[in-house]
C-alpha cells in the first residue's frame, strides 16, 4: 500500500475558520496525519474555492512544493517552511508538474502555465493559452515583465502534465486535453466539460469526469472506455449540507488524481475522501474518509515517498 499526500479546500468556510490543509496518509498502517492547517485572512472570500486552501503538490528530491492561490511554498519532508515565492501572473493556481529541472504551475486566473526554475528558484517562462474562434493560440511571455495577459480565466485551466512529448494542458472549459509541442497549442483529445487532472495514459487519456463523478480512461482508438464511480455516503451522514451559498460544494465532486502503478490510481472526492481504483478491473479497492463536511474537498494528490 502506498503513502499519499493530499491537500484540501474548504469551499464554504468563513474568515476565522480553517479553509484547508495538508494530510499524509499511510494506507498500510491506516493512519492519517494533518500536517498543515491552512488559515489566513489575506484571501479572497468570493464564492467557489477562490483563494481558499492549498492546491497542487510536487516533490523534488527532499523538497515538497505546495501551491496556494497566488503563492508557491517549499517545505522539508517534516513540513518546515524553507521558501515561498509570488508572481504577479500567479492567481487561482491549481495543479503542478515537474519535468527535468522545471516546475510548471497552472495559473488559472491568467489562463497560463508559469514555469519555475528549481535550481535558481525563480519564475522564468510563461505560456498564455487563448481560444481564437476555433483555434487555440499559445503565446509565450516573461512572467517577470509587464507584458503579460489580463486576468480573465476564460478556459479555467486546472491541470498541466509534462513529459518528453511536450506539455499537456486541460481545464474545465478547454473542451479537452491540449498539447503544446514547443511551438503551437492544439487539441490532443476532446473531453467532457468539467474535466480535471487529464493526462496521457497508455494509448489514451486518464481524467476525472467531475460532472459524471467518475475516474475515466479512454483509449484513442475508442476500443476501451473505463469508468469508476467515486465513493458515496448516506446523505444523513453528510455534514454542513446547504451551508455553502455558492451551491458548488456537493457530495461526489471529484478532483485530485495520481498513478500508483500501471493499473492502480488514487483519486480524491467530496466530502474529503481518497480512494484507490483498479482501472483494469474497473473497481474500487479501498477508500479513506478524512471529513464528512461536504465543503471539504480534496485538491492535490501525490505519492508520498518519505
Amino acid at each position: 500500500m502506498p503513502k499519499l499526500i493530499t491537500t484540501s479546500v474548504v469551499r464554504g468556510s468563513q474568515q476565522g475558520e480553517s479553509h484547508g490543509g495538508v494530510y499524509v496518509l499511510d494506507l498500510e498502517a491506516q493512519d492519517v496525519r494533518q500536517v498543515i492547517d491552512w488559515n489566513t485572512t489575506d484571501i479572497d472570500w468570493r464564492g467557489r474555492g477562490w483563494d481558499r486552501g492549498l492546491r497542487g503538490i510536487a516533490i523534488d528530491g527532499e523538497t515538497v512544493y505546495i501551491v496556494a492561490s497566488d503563492e508557491l511554498f517549499a517545505y522539508t519532508p517534516d513540513f518546515k517552511l524553507i521558501g515561498s515565492w509570488r508572481n504577479r501572473y500567479l492567481k487561482h493556481a491549481h495543479e503542478m508538474s515537474i519535468y527535468e529541472r522545471t516546475l510548471h504551475i497552472t495559473s488559472t486566473g491568467f489562463d497560463s502555465i508559469l514555469s519555475f526554475d528549481l535550481d535558481k528558484k525563480k519564475f522564468f517562462w510563461a505560456l498564455h493559452v487563448d481560444l481564437d474562434r476555433f483555434d487555440f493560440k499559445g503565446s509565450v511571455y516573461d512572467p517577470m515583465g509587464d507584458e503579460g495577459p489580463l486576468l480573465l480565466n476564460k478556459l479555467h485551466l486546472n491541470n498541466v502534465h509534462t513529459n518528453d512529448n511536450g506539455m499537456y494542458i486541460s481545464g474545465m472549459k478547454s473542451g479537452g486535453m491540449l498539447h503544446f509541442n514547443g511551438e503551437t497549442v492544439y487539441m490532443s483529445v476532446t473531453l467532457p466539460e468539467g474535466t480535471h487532472n487529464a493526462q496521457p495514459y497508455r494509448d489514451g487519456v486518464l481524467f476525472y469526469d467531475s460532472k459524471a463523478d467518475a475516474v475515466r480512461y479512454a483509449s484513442r482508438s475508442g476500443d476501451e472506455d473505463r469508468a469508476v464511480k467515486v465513493p458515496r455516503y448516506d446523505p444523513a451522514d453528510i455534514e454542513n449540507k446547504g451551508i455553502d451559498d455558492t451551491r458548488v460544494a456537493r457530495q461526489g465532486f471529484g478532483r485530485g488524481l495520481c498513478l500508483i502503478n500501471e493499473r492502480i490510481v488514487a483519486a480524491g472526492s467530496s466530502p474529503s475522501t481518497i480512494a484507490l481504483h483498479d482501472l483494469q478491473e474497473s473497481k474500487t479497492l479501498l477508500s479513506v474518509n478524512l471529513s464528512m463536511d461536504v465543503r471539504n474537498a480534496i485538491h492535490g494528490l501525490a505519492v508520498w515517498p518519505f
